[in-house]
């Protein structure tokens, strides 16, 4: 299936490992001009490497996306390098886990630091190009964003109280301007993994490890036969729904958000 996606510039924030890696590979492997940031120059390098060594070529770039002009040079930058970005996937920001006796005004102010604002401020700014386009009428379609977010914004953890408040307004946001720059022809979207195979499950799989008095490992096999469909998803899983909201094929798709939990979570 052609997904229409060849040639097209695509610019994935923490694309230096997990979901976001999985997607830079993904991408790639579909012909598209990826740029991948970090804000961790050896996870960058080990990420071009891997994908070198797998003939796909990335640009890189290493930055800090909690702050705006840093996010507005980022897009600057690659547009500059590979043209008008055509695709934005938010993958960028890693809110810490707490337990809920730890958490005070100044856990939750870090974690919408981590979490949020990292995925805001480079969206504002690759909307607002992506919207100038629009106006110019030139007949180009003129983008969509993909948000990796997660399921905890919709269902609350002990551990994850502080990022679930951070995903529940990033999905907000998420439907909130899709709603508004859909008149653009701009689409809008999000996905909310569950529990998925990269380190932030081990590291959840720590805590809760901590909190049961058991082994890590044991502590991931009990969350892992607790999902319907028997274990928890990979990167690489995440990456392929990614690559659908963001092609053609899913072209009359905006504001959607779309659960990736493995089927723990029946919700409507």
């Amino acid at each position: 299936m052609d997904l229409g996606l060849k040639e097209k510039v695509v610019l994935i924030t923490g694309g230096s490992k997990g979901i976001g890696f999985a997607c830079a590979r993904a991408f790639a492997l579909e012909g598209a001009k990826v740029a991948i940031v970090s804000r961790d120059p050896a996870n960058l390098a080990r990420a071009y490497e891997q994908l070198k060594a797998e003939g796909l070529h990335v640009h890189r770039t290493r930055a800090d996306l909690h702050e705006p002009h840093s996010a507005a040079d980022i897009v600057e930058e690659v547009s500059t390098a590979l043209g008008p970005i055509d695709v934005l996937v938010n993958s960028a920001g890693a809110a810490r886990r707490y337990d809920p006796e730890e958490l005070d005004a100044d856990a939750f102010r870090a974690t919408m630091e981590a979490k949020y604002f990292p995925y805001i401020y480079p969206q504002q700014e690759v909307l607002r190009r992506m919207a100038e386009r629009a106006k110019a009428g030139d007949g180009a379609d003129p983008g969509t964003v993909v948000n990796i977010i997660g399921m905890g914004g919709k269902v609350a953890s002990d551990i994850h109280i502080a990022g679930g408040a951070a995903n529940a307004a990033l999905m907000l946001a998420t439907v909130g301007l899709a709603h508004y720059y859909a008149r653009f022809g701009i689409r809008i979207n999000a996905i909310n993994p569950g529990a998925t195979l990269t380190e932030r499950v081990e590291e959840a799989a720590k805590l809760e490890a901590a909190q049961q008095g058991v082994e890590t490992a044991e502590a991931l096999a009990r969350g892992q036969a607790k999902v319907p469909l028997g274990r928890y998803a990979k990167p690489e899983e995440i990456a392929d729904v990614a690559l659908f909201l963001a092609s053609r094929r899913a072209s009359y798709v905006t504001g959607a958000i779309v659960p990736m939990d493995g089927g723990s979570t029946p919700l409507i």
